[in-house]
């Protein structure tokens, strides 16, 4: 695999609660070389050590305290119920986070679901589907293949994963010759990545990044015929269905790219990078020198990797997050705390950058309601 990007010392974990700076500055880092396999599209992080990541309690990735994003799930959850007829049926999740998808999917279609997730914190689930609801802090594996599924769902759980194929395989080999159980795998889509020079989707933990084209050429390589792929939530997202098959024969479907062109968006990211990265560079240091102050909105892995890419520590002060769970804790790598939005009413920052366009509409409806007249920006 070809190199395209490097990063020496990371944070190994973007979203674990670290409760003081000390410990934010002095967290474990690695290093990231993400290398393109020009044989299948398929991009990961060839410096990666999974030994030195922490999947745990402490581990907080939720998102559903944004209604942006619990709109989408909503609307995925009648998706899937909708186009697989998931009424009392047998579901799975790999990778469930804190299992409100996997909630939606049983609270709307009558299932009975079992999510597995090392992070899971049974103190969080409160739903009236809770008999039919059974969680494993642990992650899936062989020793779990006895459980049973009409439906697997596996969402922003595979780019966290090195060796793809093993678990992609893994998850065939469990389902036996039931070739009839539907699997759905959400990942990010990284031509998105290379296309707007986004380095703030570049983190540790994403150790494998997948297009349209390479997810396919993975599941068919494992035994599945692939139903359908899409883009979804302003395209950052792809969409994986498929089913077990014995001979994997239906042709390539027509969104998926060649890897030729997934190599000229490669070469095109290697190029033009690291201009972008100055130009970041630049623009915090212009403010700071004319007195602005700027916040991030968002505490989540892209305000990780955007401030140790940058190598910033003392440009932006705070960062703000909607999630309860993360106030009062720091980030990794350069230690700025996340506060809640109303801390902004004191603070009063002329600038406030969104780490995800997608949440601009609540994020300055909240600044509106709270007297905030703060630019917001986009990255």
């Amino acid at each position: 695999m070809s190199v395209l990007y490097a990063l020496e010392r990371v944070p190994v974990n973007s979203v674990v609660l670290l409760k003081n700076r000390r410990e934010a500055l002095s967290y474990p880092r690695g290093d990231i070389a993400l290398g393109f396999c020009s044989a299948c599209g398929f991009i990961a992080n060839t410096a990666f050590d999974a030994g030195l990541l922490e999947y745990s309690a402490r581990y907080e990735a939720t998102q559903s305290f944004s209604p942006t994003f619990s709109a989408f799930a909503h609307q995925l959850a009648i998706h899937l119920i909708e186009r697989y007829d998931l009424h009392d049926k047998e579901i799975l999740e790999i990778g469930c986070g804190q299992g409100e998808f996997l909630t939606l999917l049983c609270e709307m279609g009558g299932n009975r679901g079992v999510g597995f997730d090392p992070a899971y914190v049974a103190s969080r689930s409160h739903s009236e589907a809770r008999e039919r609801l059974t969680f494993v802090s642990d992650f899936y594996s062989e020793r779990y293949q006895d459980v049973r599924a009409d439906f697997v769902c596996c969402r922003m759980t595979l780019e966290h994963i090195h060796k793809t194929a093993d678990f992609v395989g893994m998850v065939r080999r469990s389902l036996g010759n039931r070739n009839e159980v539907v699997v759905f795998f959400q990942v990010p889509d990284v031509l998105r990545v290379l296309r707007e020079l986004a380095f703030w989707d570049i983190y540790y933990e994403h150790c494998s990044y997948f297009s349209l084209g390479s997810l396919a050429r993975l599941f068919r390589k494992c035994g599945f015929d692939v139903l359908d792929l899409w883009q979804a939530y302003g395209d950052q997202y792809l969409m994986i269905e498929a089913r077990p098959s014995d001979r994997p024969n239906r042709p390539a479907l027509a969104q998926e790219e060649p890897p030729a062109r997934l190599a000229e968006e490669v070469q095109s990211f290697a190029r033009q990078v690291p201009t972008r990265l100055q130009v970041w560079r630049d623009y915090l240091h212009r403010t700071r020198q004319k007195g602005r102050r700027v916040v991030l909105w968002g505490g989540g892995s892209k305000a990780v990797a955007f401030l140790t890419t940058l190598g910033l520590e003392d440009a932006i002060e705070y960062v703000v997050d909607i999630n309860p769970h993360k106030h009062g804790t720091f980030l990794p790598g350069t230690g700025q705390e996340v506060v809640p939005p109303v801390c902004l009413r004191q603070h009063q920052p002329d600038i406030v950058l969104a780490m995800n366009p997608l949440y601009c509409d609540e994020i300055q409806q909240a600044l509106n309601d709270m007297g905030v007249e703060a630019e917001l920006h986009a990255v």
